[in-house]
């Protein structure tokens, strides 16, 4: 069974800085892309940033220059910096991570900017 293990969301003022972490566990092979997606209240889930196992990357307008994801891909896990928050980044944030055919997300974290 795999499981996306979520850590690092909280509150925080604007301007802050929080680091989330994504471990991933159980019978996963053949990792590609993980990246992190997010999901405000009353509006569609989005990218936020994602990176292949080329170490190609790819950021949403809105976070570049401010967000920065990285994986271990010894440890099946990966990360994002957020600094420079923003109220408009509130969110909850969700892990994904596509492997092979298979696709699969976690549970999510809340992320609270406050002004």
């Amino acid at each position: 069974q795999v499981r996306l293990v979520e850590s690092g969301g909280g509150l925080v003022q604007a301007g802050g800085s929080l680091r989330l972490s994504c471990a991933a566990s159980g019978n996963i092979f053949r990792i590609n892309i993980m990246g992190w997606y997010r999901q405000a209240p009353g509006k569609q889930r989005e990218m936020v940033a994602i990176t292949a196992t080329t170490g190609t990357t790819t950021y949403a307008d809105s976070v570049k220059g401010r967000f920065t994801i990285s994986r271990d891909n010894a440890r099946d896990t990966v990360y994002l910096q957020m600094n420079s928050l923003k109220p408009g980044d509130t969110a909850v944030y969700y892990c994904n991570v596509n492997a092979g055919p298979r696709e699969y997300w976690g549970q999510g974290t809340q992320v609270t900017v406050s002004s």
